[in-house]
């Protein structure tokens, strides 16, 4: 159980939560939601113990597993260690043991503290450490010739999943997990699912991820009014939950401010006459009555919509051979396809199988695309009529130039726009009054794709290209961006891992197996997986 006492938490003149008190406890999954800014991460650092709290006290148990965001921490460990390492008290007991072994000339003390040891490590499963490591490894798409590496060999998304097996390891009584899924293949995600489902204690998780919250959360703790209201289920339980509460909040006070109204109006009428006693009662009434003052949302939505200048022609884009390798892997073997307007395709396949090569060997000459011939070894690929392309890269790194304001980097794209055209779109996207000038180089990762999204809506592009697009959007976003995708009458290239995205979405899945070939499945996700179990 972890609970939380009086706890308050403010940033200047901005205050997170205030007074806040609250209990998880075990058999019990929550999913800790709010929008970017809200204090989810700083919550969480909290009952970690690596903030304290500015007010208030927080209790926690002695065995916990946390999900660290360091990626580079454990960079001179092996794999398997680096997840033993998610029992403390069983590693220290390792190390320790190991270097009394090391001892040429061991004493009667040396001695009886190995045969503490050795019973602190059986108390621990440490017999079994490995084999039981390499168990969650292995779920996570960790295969048995990379846990002997150390974890400086692996690529992020494999040490993220390392450190994912870390947090799990040693059967913790409490899990805290921030953003899990980050990195994560659908296969991945799924395990993990289970997995926690499975899980006795108490378990707290970040997640931008609807379809996740929903099919692991037994309860949410939602941080908005700057407090923590702790809601029965999921994400979307909790959403239905949270407007019903503030409309019947809206619907009493609008009904005290009618009888306020008629109240007062009696007040004035009569207050100078005869009736002193009556007009006394009604101001008693008036202040009894006193409206429940609702607190601000954080909430923010941002508006996405996508149009088009105008559309293509009725096919997008036909390609012949469409090939690429690395050396002597062959990422993609040769793929033909014809894709017509208004097809909405979703590229799946675990992490590494080649789906951003894909895209980029689609776009390596593409119109309105920085020309990458490179991207691309073989194939024939002829666009539509009047094709335009609107490309949402994985990696934003340097697409977005420094020294500049963001309404100076939006506006260089469509200089004939007219200033506030150019600052509602920004509106749209959160970038509200002064923000919109803010620095290049200062923009979070949320902010940058959000600003990526401003570009495309003021191109309007009749062909969408996504390469995981909701890696840094909170879920109001991911929302927004699910509808307006649904909306979009152009043609959408999808990568994506958020599985609401994928079905409702996607009208045709490709599929990468990892041997070089694409499956073309001509219907939704969920079709896709019925026939083929992926």
């Amino acid at each position: 159980m972890i609970s939380v006492s009086s706890v308050s938490m403010r940033y200047g003149s901005k205050v997170l939560f205030d007074e806040v008190t609250a209990t998880f406890t075990s058999a019990r999954r929550y999913g800790l939601t709010g929008p970017n800014g809200a204090g989810k991460s700083t919550f969480m650092k909290l009952l970690t113990g690596e903030l304290d709290p500015q007010k208030g006290s927080v209790v926690r148990p002695k065995k916990f597993g946390v999900l660290r965001q360091d990626q580079f921490a454990f960079d001179a460990f092996r794999v398997v260690d680096t997840v033993i390492m998610g029992n403390k008290r069983l590693w220290d007991a390792l190390q320790e043991r190991d270097a009394l072994y090391e001892k040429a000339d061991m004493t009667d003390a040396d001695g009886m503290r190995l045969g503490e040891l050795e019973g602190v490590v059986g108390e621990e499963d440490g017999y079994s450490a490995e084999s039981d490591a390499a168990v969650l490894l292995q779920g996570l798409d960790i295969p048995d010739a990379l846990h002997e590496r150390t974890m400086g060999e692996l690529q992020g998304g494999q040490k993220v999943r390392v450190l994912l097996a870390q947090a799990l390891f040693g059967n913790p009584t409490a899990l805290l997990l921030d953003e899990p899924t980050n990195h994560l293949d659908l296969d991945s995600i799924h395990w993990l699912e289970d997995f926690l489902n499975r899980y006795e204690g108490a378990l707290i998780v970040i997640s931008h991820d609807r379809h996740f919250l929903n099919n692991v959360c037994t309860h949410t703790a939602d941080i908005d009014y700057q407090t923590i209201i702790t809601y029965t289920g999921g994400y979307d339980e909790m959403v239905l939950a949270k407007t019903q509460v503030r409309s019947r909040i809206e619907s009493e006070n609008a009904q005290r401010e009618k009888k306020i109204a008629q109240l007062q109006d009696f007040i004035a009428r009569f207050s100078a006459g005869t009736r002193a006693s009556q007009v006394s009662s009604r101001r008693k009434e008036v202040e009894r009555l006193e409206t429940t003052a609702l607190a601000r949302s954080n909430i923010e939505r941002p508006y996405i919509r996508f149009n088009q200048k105008r559309p293509s022609g009725k096919m997008a884009v036909e390609f012949k051979g469409l090939a690429k390798g690395y050396g002597d892997h062959q990422v993609l073997k040769p793929f033909d396809s014809i894709v017509n307007r208004g097809d909405r395709i979703v590229i799946v396949g675990r992490n590494g199988v080649g789906k951003s090569t894909l895209l980029k060997a689609i776009l390596a000459d593409g119109p309105d695309c920085d020309q990458t011939p490179g991207d691309r070894d073989a194939g024939t690929l002829r666009w539509g009529h009047e094709v335009s392309v609107g490309y949402f890269p994985q990696d934003a790194t340097g697409i977005i130039s420094k020294g500049m304001q963001a309404v100076e980097w939006l506006h260089q794209f469509d200089p004939e726009a007219g200033r506030q055209d150019i600052h509602g779109l920004l509106g749209q996207m959160l970038f509200k009054g002064e923000e919109g000038y803010k620095p290049t180089e200062a923009l979070s990762g949320g902010e940058t794709a959000r600003l990526l999204f401003c570009r495309i809506m003021l191109l309007k592009p009749n062909v969408l290209v996504l390469d995981e697009p909701t890696n840094h959007l909170d879920l109001e976003s991911i929302n927004a961006l699910n509808i307006a995708l649904q909306k979009y009458e152009g043609t959408v290239f999808l990568v994506t891992h958020d599985q609401d995205l994928l079905e409702e979405v996607g009208t045709r899945v490709w599929h990468l197996d990892g041997s070089g070939a694409v499956r073309d499945f001509k219907g939704p996700h969920e079709e896709f997986v019925a026939e083929h179990g992926q």
